[in-house]
């Protein structure tokens, strides 16, 4: 079985470089619908570094989702004699509608999109094909799998076609990136293509359904019955084309040691490599700005903060500490079950601590609301004319003090400031505080959910009590919506208020890789991760000192509920207990440890696979 922990070598691959084509496939392409547009988007820059002009990417073309990060480049046609300008040329002498062009990310790799609603014509027949020839069943009324099917086929013509630009010695790598392109494989391998077929998937269909709805999910896998599960979950299809790619790819693929359990019971296949995900440090790079980074995104949060809390009641900034977990909402999956429990015990140890200090945890995740609370809207429009009020008086007084002190005589005595303050403004400072005050308790969630009454986390919070008393040491932030500089109530990137938190925590159930958690070391943020998560168990196995770099992971492998949640408990009393001094040190440790997850060094990986692959194909 591959493992994660040793690094294969690579020069064999960079060796077959320059006469060898490397296609990727991703239905992320220009295209930022899932996790994986983080994979593909972050990795450009390093496999460009090696491949350069022999790279390409392929994807279905979406002209809304397209529209801000692809610009075409039909020059390339008319004036290159590349095989990839070949091959769209002659996919459009075929009648074809293809794109190429670059795409606007670092790196600026070059891609093909193709429409898939153009084969719709011939979409019964492109579901024949699959039925009869591969066992592929596809439902009537699925419009999602429909596109799938489409794009398959064009997906095929293009790598028919360019397979056919490429001249021996010269050959040819696709890398398919889960189950929606991977639909492609297996009539390229029946129809004898010479393309070296590469599949990965990051995370298995039927295992994610699966532990989101069996909490002992890694206990049963061996007995699971994929086809009956597929059908019960109503993923039959779905299912049978991710098999079908596992299966028919040279090399087959996944991103951890954790999805190869996934993968041999419900794909049925052992993954020839473990492909773990990095990120293009480089963009995250503050140097010796990221404490200040730190300190200017704090400043921001201290404003949500204030209007969210202080009209009930307030606290010491300076001692306040912030948490945040954030993803998909998969309530068990992504431990935000586990996350709230420890949150309540650590809630209790601080009341009996008498530590100082608040904590304020945000839940940054996507939920259906109506609209944002009104009250958490006004709130901060008071805060805000709180502000303005404040600073006009600074202003006034400012101006009359400088005059009383320019014409003081020899009294040099601070003359009474109250005097120095208009009525008007007197007036308008108090009956701004009075309608900011409120005896209510500050909202734990700042939006209306269109089902409140079965969220999972609203219902752990009236059950546990913990919804924001003031005698309250952990504070609740709920944001059923993701961050953006267009929000009125953060007014920031996501990546802007990672920074200015202090932890993020991620004990996930279930996390074929989690890229959160990286994230937030990027940006030189302490994170807690699981050993349930590709990533906490790729830290695991290769970073022996990742407590003092500031990367901690909960052990849930073979653990029950109650004894996970008590060392996550732990970690956060230990982190809160820390001066901040201390804190800016850890700091310093997590921004020091960002490099050994960056893609330059584990492009190895792929390079890895992509020899795998050569040897295998047999053309």
């Amino acid at each position: 079985m591959p493992t994660s922990s040793s690094v294969p070598a690579a020069a064999s691959v960079t060796a077959n470089v320059a006469d060898t084509l490397l296609v990727e496939v991703a239905w992320e392409v220009c295209n930022q619908v899932g996790g994986i547009y983080t994979v593909i988007r972050s990795k450009v820059p390093a496999t460009r570094q090696v491949w350069g002009g022999q790279y390409c990417l392929l994807g279905p073309y979406f002209p809304q989702q397209a529209q801000g990060e692809f610009e075409p480049d039909d020059e390339r046609l008319a004036f290159s004699d590349d095989p990839f300008s070949r091959a769209v040329a002659a996919m459009r002498a075929l009648g074809y509608s293809v794109q190429l062009g670059t795409w606007l990310v670092t790196g600026r790799p070059r891609v093909v999109l193709i429409d898939p609603f153009q084969a719709y014509p011939r979409l019964d027949a492109i579901k024949a094909d699959l039925w009869e020839h591969h066992g592929l069943p596809m439902p009537a009324a699925d419009d999602l799998l429909h596109q799938v099917a489409a794009f398959g086929e064009m997906a095929k013509v293009f790598l028919q076609l360019l397979a056919a630009e490429t001249v021996p010695p010269q050959r040819l790598i696709a890398h398919f990136h889960e189950w929606m392109t991977g639909v492609a494989i297996p009539a390229l391998r029946r129809e004898q293509v010479p393309v070296h077929l590469v599949f990965t998937t990051h995370a298995t269909l039927l295992g994610r359904y699966l532990a989101m709805n069996d909490p002992n999910f890694y206990d049963h896998l061996m007995q699971v019955d994929w086809l009956a599960e597929a059908r019960r979950f109503n993923i039959e299809a779905a299912v049978t084309m991710e098999r079908a790619a596992a299966h028919g790819a040279h090399v087959f693929t996944t991103v951890s040691e954790l999805t190869v359990r996934e993968c041999i019971y419900l794909l049925d296949r052992i993954p020839d490599a473990v492909l773990p995900n990095g990120l293009n440090i480089e963009r995250f790079v503050a140097l010796h700005e990221f404490q200040n980074l730190h300190q200017q995104y704090k400043a921001k949060i201290h404003e949500f903060v204030m209007a969210h809390f202080f009209q009930s009641y307030s606290f010491d900034l300076d001692k306040t500490l912030y948490l945040f977990t954030s993803g998909r909402y998969e309530y068990h999956n992504k431990g935000f079950d586990l996350t709230l429990e420890a949150l309540a015990r650590l809630n209790y140890r601080l009341q009996q601590s008498g530590l100082e200090g608040q904590v304020v945890m945000f839940f940054i995740t996507k939920r259906p609301f109506t609209s944002i609370n009104p009250q958490v809207l006004q709130n901060r429009a008071v805060l805000e004319e709180v502000r303005e009020t404040c600073e006009a008086i600074e202003r006034q007084v400012g101006e009359r003090l400088f005059y009383a002190a320019a014409a003081a005589s020899d009294d040099n005595r601070l003359p009474d400031l109250s005097t120095m303050v208009d009525d008007y403004w007197r007036l308008r400072y108090r009956r701004t505080l009075q309608s900011w005050k409120t005896s209510a308790l500050p909202p734990v969630i700042t939006h209306n959910l269109v089902d409140d009454q079965n969220d999972d986390i609203l219902n752990f919070l009236r059950r546990a009590n913990l919804v924001n008393n003031q005698h309250d040491r952990v504070k609740i932030v709920y944001h059923p919506d993701f961050v953006s500089p267009t929000s009125p109530l953060f007014g920031m990137e996501y990546g802007q208020f990672v920074r200015g938190c202090h932890l993020g925590v991620f004990p996930s159930y279930y996390e074929p890789w989690g890229y959160t958690p990286l994230e937030c070391v990027a940006r030189g943020v302490p994170a807690i991760t699981s050993d349930l998560s590709g990533f906490g168990d790729y830290v695991l196995q290769n970073v022996p000192t990742h407590n003092e770099q500031g990367i901690f992971v909960v052990h849930r492998q073979e653990k029950s509920f109650d004894e996970a949640a008590e060392e996550l408990t732990d970690m956060l009393w230990e982190f809160v207990q820390l001066n901040r001094r201390e804190r800016i040190m850890q700091r310093n440790n997590v921004e020091s440890s960002a490099e050994m997850f960056d893609w330059k060094n584990l492009r190895v990986y792929y390079d890895h696979a992509y020899q795998l692959a050569l040897e295998r194909g047999g053309f």
